[in-house]
């Protein structure tokens, strides 16, 4: 067992031979039972657009806070627009997070409706580098099936119309703050759905701990996302894969970061894949609407 995080290069993956997808998917997979973190390189997104999207949440952020509030999750509904400081515990035995956030989710007929800043592009570019991370998150579930034994598109009908949810982060500077509370920037806390996304803006604070071990610091690499495996997906690998608790301390300097969350459709059945030999399910079926409401009742409680 290794607590290291693994950088892996997903360009075969994405368009390699049969045999090249799979040889990706068993670095995944190893990645997945360990430590439940990887990072992933020749994910094909163009700099710009990282670029183009971190400038956007500064011009967000930097809204007035009467603007901010307009557009609030607790007026928009549906864990969709602005959260500000303090509303999230995502360490339900800590106080509440000291980071402001801003959801965005899928659009479509029939979706609830997302809440939009007064910014010109913006909307454009959010929704764009939304389609750009599905088809990546597309990408890994392909490994994820071929590492657990199931057919390779054994995920895509589950994931038509995914509740994912686009994340923009701010974490105000420690020296900021006006007393050290012992508030973190963000609780240490799993992640909800099946694989999450992340963009960071080079600023330290995440932070991981594998199971059986101590803290330790997930630095930023240059052009590299980190990924990291849910609650969703490890209930649904059985247990074989793991959701790693993590953590953001409080940064020495102001931090942005982008997370992609990944779930899958709400009435998609989550029933566990079982492959190994006179194992058996751990976990009763349930649809993944009704797993992302519990997780959000738990996250959200506190504040209602």
């Amino acid at each position: 067992m290794t607590h290291d995080i693994p950088v892996i290069d997903i360009t075969r993956l994405r368009n390699g031979a049969p045999d090249e997808r799979r040889a990706v998917a068993r670095s995944i997979g190893q990645a997945c039972r360990e430590t439940g973190f990887f990072y992933i390189t020749g994910h094909g997104v163009d700099p710009s657009m990282m670029r183009g999207v971190f400038d956007a949440a500064h011009a967000l952020f930097a809204l007035p806070d009467a603007q901010k509030e307009g557009i609030a999750r607790s007026r928009v509904g549906h864990n969709r627009g602005y959260v500000g400081y303090g509303v999230e515990r995502l360490d339900t035995t800590a106080l509440p997070d000291r980071k402001e956030a801003f959801n965005i989710g899928r659009e479509a007929e029939g979706e609830p409706a997302n809440a939009w800043p007064d910014l010109p592009g913006w909307r454009e570019r959010m929704l764009g580098y939304f389609q750009t991370c599905q088809t990546l998150g597309a990408s890994l579930h392909r490994a994820f099936a071929l590492d657990l034994g199931v057919s390779e598109d054994f995920f895509a009908d589950k994931f038509r119309h995914p509740m994912a949810t686009l994340r923009l982060l701010h974490y105000c500077a420690a020296e900021t703050e006006a007393r050290d509370d012992g508030a973190p920037g963000a609780g240490a806390h799993t992640d909800y759905g099946n694989v999450t996304i992340l963009a960071v803006d080079g600023v330290a604070g995440l932070q991981v701990r594998p199971r059986g071990g101590d803290w330790i610091d997930a630095p930023a690499i240059p052009g590299a996302f980190v990924c990291n495996i849910g609650d969703c997906l490890m209930r649904w690998s059985n247990d074989v894969y793991v959701s790693t608790p993590h953590r953001v301390l409080k940064p020495a300097s102001e931090r942005y970061s982008v997370a992609f969350f990944l779930d899958p459709d709400a009435d998609a059945l989550v029933e566990p894949i079982v492959t190994t030999a006179g194992d058996t399910p751990h976990y009763p079926p349930i649809t993944g609407g009704d797993y992302l409401r519990e997780r959000l009742t738990a996250t959200y409680g506190h504040a209602t």
